[in-house]
């Protein structure tokens, strides 16, 4: 078992490192091209890669994409779509308020930890599905909040972007989608369900690039062309499948405290890639909410130990 954590844990910390350096590649491509153009190029290449993937793990299974059952392919439709939309409104928020931060702003540290509290908020929304929440989850926010103030207004009002506003209801949005996704992947499948939300992201995002997206160019997309790569292959193709291998070894709740990791190693990226210089309250504030990011774990590995 000890061995199996060992090797999940490795796996998914590559996906984390994956995910971390996904923040850099976002910034580079907010600043040749529009967020609308991004996530319509991304979510394409994502959803083409996890394609490729799932029809080459399925040669043998020979099972058809959608079920053949009205019911069971309504489901499909539905939760597909919801998926969707929700990863469109949350993608495409971040993507914006990344775009929004001044030259020399610590853009992937803001954005990677405010995004990560999407990890505290989930418990704490699904008190709308009636379920109980952890005090440690609650102490996690408290812990969050000052983390919030360290890296956001420890310098006044002056020190806080428009960004990390858009950040936040970012982290927001990806609750939502989270939640979303736990109601609908067992009976969909972790591939087949992001095949079919990246691409409901693809149309929507092509969509609002067709009406209100007049600044990018052909030129700008070449520019960005490396970076949205990345995004789609590495972050959505290499990194989602990575998760899923890793999770067939590691507990669940270390699984998590890993994948948390992306936050740190975004931070990382934007000091060695776009040479920012992180100042002593945003160290702190960084270091204050991965702390409480891990707090807020800590009920579901204790409840994974128990049950082991």
């Amino acid at each position: 078992m000890k061995t199996n954590n060992l090797k999940g844990t490795a796996i998914l910390a590559l996906a984390a490192f994956i995910w971390g350096m996904a923040f850099v590649a976002q910034n580079m491509a907010s600043q040749s091209a529009h967020t609308f153009s991004i996530l319509t190029c991304r979510s394409i290449i994502g959803a083409v890669a996890l394609f490729i993937f799932w029809s080459i793990t399925n040669l043998k299974k020979k099972e058809p994409f959608f079920p053949k059952d009205k019911q069971s392919r309504k489901t499909y439709y539905i939760g597909g779509i919801i998926c969707g939309v929700c990863l469109t409104i949350a993608s495409n928020i971040q993507q914006f308020g990344m775009s929004l931060y001044p030259e020399g702003a610590n853009t992937e540290a803001h954005s990677g930890f405010l995004t990560a509290l999407y990890v505290i908020l989930v418990p704490i929304f699904s008190v709308i599905g009636k379920r109980k929440i952890n005090p440690l989850v609650i102490a996690g926010g408290i812990i969050a909040t000052a983390g919030i103030y360290l890296l956001c207004f420890a310098g006044g009002i002056d020190g806080l972007y428009v960004g990390d506003i858009f950040l936040f209801a970012c982290a927001v949005a990806f609750t939502f989608h989270i939640l979303a996704v736990d109601k609908y992947l067992g009976a969909i499948g972790g591939v087949k369900l992001s095949i079919m939300q990246f691409t409901v992201t693809a149309v929507l995002s092509l969509i609002l690039a067709l009406l209100f997206d007049r600044q990018t160019t052909l030129q700008g997309l070449i520019d960005a062309s490396l970076p949205i790569i990345y995004l789609g292959i590495m972050s959505s193709g290499v990194a989602f499948t990575l998760q899923i291998v890793g999770q067939k070894y590691a507990e669940p709740a270390i699984a998590s405290i890993t994948m948390s990791f992306e936050s740190v190693f975004a931070v990382i990226g934007g000091v060695i890639f776009s040479g920012t210089t992180l100042k002593t309250n945003e160290i702190l504030g960084c270091a204050v909410m991965f702390a409480a990011i891990i707090v807020a774990q800590i009920p579901e590995l204790i409840q994974s130990r128990k049950k082991n």
